[in-house]
């Protein structure tokens, strides 16, 4: 199929759910004639539909792709990509590529620990001549640049005879990330054709990337290839349940996405590999409107480097399997917030370059859809709080919708968004192998179980979250690039309850109106209001140490990774895999 037929496909999905999910509440609302309530939960509705028709047509293009036992690369692929990535690891290279190590205010240790792991794999593998390491450092903490300065330098000296390794720290942080990788592009990037990005929780084996090297030479058009990222196996009881279920999500949706996006895919801003020389002259970002404080500089900066590229006449792909490409996740709760409120606040900065002249229809949609992934919490929150208002002051609800219709779109709007992850358990059900690697089936659905659980509760945290946030942001309070706390650690009451105060006070009382006013209600508001209720706790037990170590002896949200472990990871000596040894 044409990537033409397949992107019409795709759009006629999105339609068709959207439609049917608007329709089912429309419907539900009819049945004492639309007034101007019905109409605003309507409008609130239709600002939530996006994102999750989009999971779900993402889910079912996966589900047939799956069903027919499609190879994932020679579908979506090129046939010379696909061709070069799996040809013999072994076959010489032909080009230079720059693997960029981008850090700001980091604990050097764990760094330099991946990184010795990686270029011993490519020592071994014969082919440390083809690339050079660029430690690409932003610190800004006096007691860490020192340091820092001084084990990169020990590193580079140990590694002096078989791969180089360039340590250098901007003394002006311009740009950000972004900004840095810049740098590197006019001081050192006529020597290297390709390079590939690393955050500083990023690992790769060395056969990841030569497969990306690999799969970039195959085709002089393709400018930009991400590599799928899965978690490191973790000890934090917040992150194994979160992890599981972004394992299970990511494999369907990358798989859906990359199916009609071809060759305008994503750019995550790691674990992937760009052409230097067209990355140089067209990708370098523009300034924002500048504000009170002056210029700006965009923070999800990694999306707009990819519409850029190919912009250029480039291709950019994503790889959507999982090939020993890894990261590490937040390992709480507060910091997973601080994260996606980064992202919130850099997707919500794609709205003054919507208009970028030269884009690519498909990358103007990819800009939209980022900004949407955040715009609906508001609507949720909003429409979560006028159905409550609703019901607190009407005795006897069947006017307001129709019992039928209404549940339908209930269970609608609850299923759809976890339709991703179904598709990807429904695989591993059906596979030995893949039930195996997940720790046996009753293990592995136990593990679905209670992620979904604790999805149920994280969303509408998150919406709230966002809405704050969101409502921050438009009287003009920026957050800007938060650094991140990558430790297990654990989470005092009073941080909690000083974060989260709202989220409860909101939950709490969306919860008593129902229970005074429909009580036989509450079980369907409980689905999406025990979360905010319940997150101050929910924020301090998932930081136990105690509770994270428990799952990890039980097997619970189980990894492929701790199951069998690959030489890689073992080398890492990572926490998670120590404690599985001593399973009981």
């Amino acid at each position: 199929m044409k990537l033409s037929q397949r992107r019409l496909v795709f759009f006629l999905l999105v339609t068709s759910i959207s439609v049917g999910m608007f329709y089912l509440l429309y419907e539900a609302l009819a049945v004492g004639g639309i007034d101007a309530m019905d109409v605003a939960c309507l409008l609130l509705f239709t600002c939530t539909l996006a994102w999750t028709a989009i999971g779900t047509a993402h889910a079912i293009i996966a589900l047939v792709l799956m069903r027919r036992g499609a190879d994932a690369l020679s579908s979506l692929m090129p046939e010379d990509i696909a061709q070069a990535a799996n040809s013999t690891l072994n076959t010489p290279l032909t080009s230079t590529t720059a693997l960029l190590l981008c850090i700001r205010n980091e604990n050097p240790e764990p760094i330099i620990r991946n990184l010795t792991i990686t270029l011993t794999g490519l020592y071994e593998s014969a082919q440390a001549c083809n690339f050079h390491v660029y430690i690409l450092s932003d610190s800004t903490d006096r007691n860490l640049i020192t340091a820092e300065a001084q084990a990169f330098e020990q590193l580079s000296s140990q590694w002096a005879h078989t791969i180089g390794i360039t340590y250098r720290r901007r003394a002006v942080n311009t740009g950000y990330k972004a900004g840095n990788v810049h740098d590197f592009c006019v001081r050192w990037g006529d020597q290297h054709e390709f390079a590939l990005v690393l955050d500083a929780d990023s690992f790769m084996a060395a056969s990841a990337i030569i497969r990306l090297v690999r799969m970039m030479q195959a085709n002089p058009k393709l400018g930009l290839l991400q590599g799928l990222v899965v978690a490191l196996p973790s000890t934090s009881a917040f992150t194994r349940i979160f992890q599981f279920g972004m394992r299970l999500g990511m494999r369907s949706w990358a798989l859906g996405s990359a199916w009609w996006q071809g060759d305008c895919g994503p750019y995550w801003g790691h674990n992937a590999v760009f052409r230097v020389a067209p990355f140089r002259t067209e990708c370098e970002l523009p300034l924002l409107k500048p504000n009170r404080h002056g210029a700006r500089h965009i923070l999800s900066h990694d999306q707009i480097e990819a519409v850029l590229m190919r912009r250029a006449g480039f291709e950019v792909r994503v790889l959507p399997l999982e090939d020993k490409s890894w990261e590490q996740n937040p390992p709480t709760l507060p910091e997973f917030v601080a994260r996606d409120l980064r992202w919130c606040e850099g997707n919500m900065q794609y709205a003054s370059l919507l208009g970028m002249p030269g884009l690519k229809f498909v990358s103007r949609l990819q800009l939209l859809l980022a900004m949407l992934m955040f715009i609906g919490a508001p609507a949720w929150v909003g429409l979560i709080s006028l159905i409550t208002g609703l019901l607190s002051t009407h005795a006897d609800p069947g006017p307001l919708a129709s019992p039928t219709f209404g549940l339908l779109a209930f269970f609608a709007a609850l299923v759809f968004p976890f339709l991703p992850k179904i598709v990807t358990v429904l695989a591993v059900l059906s596979n030995r192998s893949e039930r195996l690697a997940f720790g046996g089936a009753p293990r592995f659905l136990l593990g679905f179980i209670v992620e979904t659980a604790f999805s149920l509760m994280i969303c509408p945290i998150m919406w709230l979250t966002q809405t704050i946030f969101l409502c921050r942001l438009a009287l003009g309070k920026s957050r800007g690039w938060v650094g991140q706390t990558r430790d297990d650690h654990t989470v005092s009451w009073h941080d909690a309850t000083r974060q989260f105060w709202p989220h409860t006070l909101f939950g709490l009382t969306c919860i008593l109106l129902i229970f005074n006013t429909h009580p036989g209600l509450l079980p369907y508001a409980l689905l999406f209001l025990t979360g905010p209720a319940l997150v101050i706790p929910l924020a301090v037990l998932s930081s136990w140490p105690d509770i994270g170590l428990w799952m990890v002896r039980t097997g619970l949200a189980q990894l492929p990774e701790e199951t069998a472990p690959p030489e890689e990871l073992m080398a890492l000596d990572l926490a998670a895999l120590r404690s599985q040894a001593t399973k009981v």
